[in-house]
């Protein structure tokens, strides 16, 4: 017993010593922001970054490859706005096109995979989104490698697919990351269009919300949000969100726009689980978007 409890001690002393030289490192050589914790962890509203991140890829029905990616504003209340330009561009393209739809306003917390990057299936093309922002420089590469194939696409996350999305009711139907885009449509500063959304989806649901939500009979409904993803102005939805059935219904927005210009909106169609749960496999959302030609 005495052998055991000097044991216990010395492992307790070498613990705290530990302890000591931690917490005198940590004083001594202060972390970069990067290292800390999330702002939204610590409370942090404004000044900290948003940084880009790869989602992972899949084969479109004409055999091009889509990259996907997303963003992560740190913030808890200030929302970001990059126009496409040097500090927003998309990089490794033999075409050179610096837009490829990445989003110019960055909502506060997490998104995944709001936009994708069409590459040829035997191209060389490496994208790479390259974002500036407080005084900080990301550049954030795809990666084609097997591990970064998104599942739910072909079907193989437990058959959960995406949600379905149409603009017309009998329209194409959008899935998946990229979805379908509708327009341009015409408006005018202050006066709202109204878009019409169609969504339904397949009643499964991956994670741990599937085992409390499946049942015989019952399809979970699904969660449709609007979101402002390029343009100069603020732009107003009158029904930002909704829940519509998951076996199928429809939902509708007014959107008005402070200032003319050229403007892509973003709807985002998800399952019960959303995006927090789905991982990587992206079963349990859909993106599609709109553009919007807004005239004085």
């Amino acid at each position: 017993m005495n052998k055991l409890m000097s044991t216990l001690c010395n492992l307790t002393l070498v613990l705290s010593g530990l302890l000591v030289a931690t917490t005198v490192q940590a004083q001594g050589t202060p972390l970069a922001v990067e290292l800390l914790p999330l702002g939204k962890d610590i409370g942090i509203g404004a000044g900290q970054t948003v940084t880009p991140a790869y989602e992972g890829w899949y084969e479109n029905e004409d055999g091009t490859i889509a990259v996907s990616f997303g963003y992560y504003n740190r913030n808890t209340r200030e929302v970001l706005d990059i126009p496409i330009g040097s500090a927003n561009r998309i990089l490794g393209l033999s075409a050179g096109e610096a837009n490829q739809g990445q989003p110019t306003r960055f909502e506060t917390g997490r998104h995944w995979g709001v936009f994708t990057v069409n590459i040829p299936a035997d191209s060389t093309d490496k994208p790479v989104w390259h974002l500036e922002n407080q005084g900080k420089t990301f550049h954030i590469p795809a990666n084609l490698s097997s591990d970064y194939v998104i599942d739910a696409i072909a079907g193989d996350a437990n058959g959960n697919f995406p949600p379905e999305l149409r603009f017309q009711e009998d329209g194409a139907i959008g899935h998946g990351p990229a979805g379908i885009t509708l327009g341009p449509l015409q408006t005018k500063v202050g006066e709202p269009v109204s878009i019409d959304v169609w969504a339904s989806d397949d009643g499964k649901i991956s994670g741990v919300a599937g085992m409390f939500m499946m049942r015989p009979g019952f399809t979970p409904p699904v969660n449709v949000a609007w979101f402002k993803h390029q343009g100069p102005g603020e732009v107003e939805f009158s029904e930002p969100e909704a829940r519509v059935p998951g076996d199928g219904g429809q939902t509708n927005t007014e959107v008005t726009f402070s200032t003319a210009g050229d403007y892509l909106l973003r709807v985002r169609v998800t399952d019960i689980a959303g995006p927090e749960m789905s991982g990587h496999s992206q079963c349990c959302w859909t993106n599609s978007f709109v553009k919007v030609s807004v005239t004085n």
